[in-house]
Parts: structure tokens; C-alpha cells; sequence
């Protein structure tokens, strides 16, 4: 039997299936462990989960001057604030689920541009009297984050812990931890959510496989981690 960690990434993860916060975050997380266990139950080899790492921060609650209405906005009693901060405690309730959580810079957050209005602007296709709230977007950077993934992968690989790691990730920040893992003999799968990848990112893992929507599961592998 494979003994497999799963690593998410979930600032990729969110951005990919809870953009506008359409479910309540009870029904996101028990979506995304659903999806987890689908990785467990969709290979013709078995599966015993080690754990389920997942990765974040918790959200930002500083107040951001909007430049287009002139003043400032107080995250802390946004809407999303008080989703992520639910959904975050709805994952420390379930089984086998470690949270490693960076930091969030508030420091540097500020409302910025659209690349679609920036450009707009520049090809001089509109003026700066012709932005709306769409135009701008909260730039919120997070911290810590990525370390952690590559420390856990390390810490993984060199134990002889599990077999497997299933890292659910978008971007090349992971491939000096997958190489490491490989060259100390680790089965590293790539899951991107079914987005493509760069060519040269294959030579750098063993495989990659995505599970689908989460919110269209199986009633079987969403059962999976009730036991």
C-alpha cells in the first residue's frame, strides 16, 4: 500500500474554486476533502493517507484607501473575512488535516489596477475618469507560505514517511522541494487544478493528475474521510 501526503496550496486552491465565496465554508471544506481523498480512490494502487497538509493565511484585516472612492476600506469587516476565518476552523475539524499557515503582508497592501485597465489606459482606450470599481483589485501578498510547503516536503522526504506527496500547486516555487523528494526517492504527483502547465515543469515530477470540480465528487470519496 502507498502510504501518500497531500500538500495544497490554498491561496492556488481558493483562487481556482471559492472565487466570490459562492458556498458556505462548512460546504467548502468538506469539498476540498472530498476532493483530496479522490486522489486515494482514483489510482488502481492503494492508498493509506498520511495526512492532508494545507496551506494559507489567514486573511487580511487592515484598512486599504480605495483610490477611486477617495477613502479607506476596513477588511476586518468584510465579507471575506469572516468566510476564510470560518472556513480555516472548518479544516482544523477534519481528520488528518494539518494547517500551516504563513502570514499575510499587510504592510504592502494596497488596491491596484487590473492589467486590462492598466493597459486600457496606456493604449489611451480610456481615461482615468472612466475606472470603475471593477478596475481595481485588493494586492495582498502572503508570507511564509511557500517555505513551508518546501520545509514539509523536505521533512517528508528525508524521514521515509510516506511514498507519495500529492501537491496541489500552480507555479515552478515548488521544484527544488519536488527534486529533493524524487532524488531521495518520492512518487511526487502534480495536481493543477486541470490548468496546464509549463513543458519543463515534467521533467520535475512523476506524474500529473486532477480530480475535477470538487463540487461534483462522488458521494464515495466524499464519504471516504468520514470514517
Amino acid at each position: 500500500m502507498t502510504r501518500t501526503a497531500i500538500l495544497i496550496d490554498g491561496g492556488f486552491y481558493r483562487k481556482r474554486f471559492e472565487k466570490g465565496m459562492k458556498h458556505t465554508p462548512a460546504e467548502a471544506a468538506d469539498a476540498l476533502i472530498g476532493y483530496c481523498f479522490r486522489h486515494l480512490s482514483e489510482h488502481h494502487t492503494k492508498h493509506d493517507l498520511y495526512r492532508i497538509f494545507y496551506y494559507d493565511a489567514y486573511p487580511c484585516k487592515k484598512k486599504i484607501f480605495h483610490p477611486l472612492h477617495n477613502r479607506t476600506f476596513d477588511f476586518s469587516k468584510s465579507n471575506y473575512y469572516a468566510w476564510m476565518n470560518s472556513f480555516l476552523k472548518e479544516l482544523t475539524k477534519k481528520r488528518k488535516v494539518a494547517l500551516r499557515l504563513g502570514t499575510v503582508d499587510e504592510g504592502s497592501a494596497v488596491y491596484s489596477l487590473t492589467a486590462s485597465a492598466t493597459n486600457d489606459i496606456l493604449m489611451k482606450k480610456r481615461s482615468v475618469e472612466d475606472l470603475v470599481d471593477s478596475d481595481f483589485v485588493p494586492s495582498i501578498k502572503q508570507k511564509g507560505v511557500d517555505m513551508r510547503i518546501g520545509m514539509d516536503i523536505a521533512s517528508l522526504a528525508y524521514k521515509k514517511l510516506v511514498d507519495q506527496i500529492v501537491l496541489i500547486a500552480g507555479d515552478a516555487d515548488f521544484v527544488p522541494a519536488a527534486k529533493l523528494a524524487r532524488r531521495e526517492g518520492l512518487d511526487v504527483v502534480l495536481d493543477p487544478l486541470n490548468l496546464p502547465i509549463k513543458d519543463d515543469l515534467f521533467e520535475h515530477i512523476d506524474g500529473k493528475h486532477s480530480c475535477g470540480d470538487p463540487y461534483k465528487t462522488s458521494q464515495k470519496s466524499n464519504d471516504a474521510y468520514k470514517i
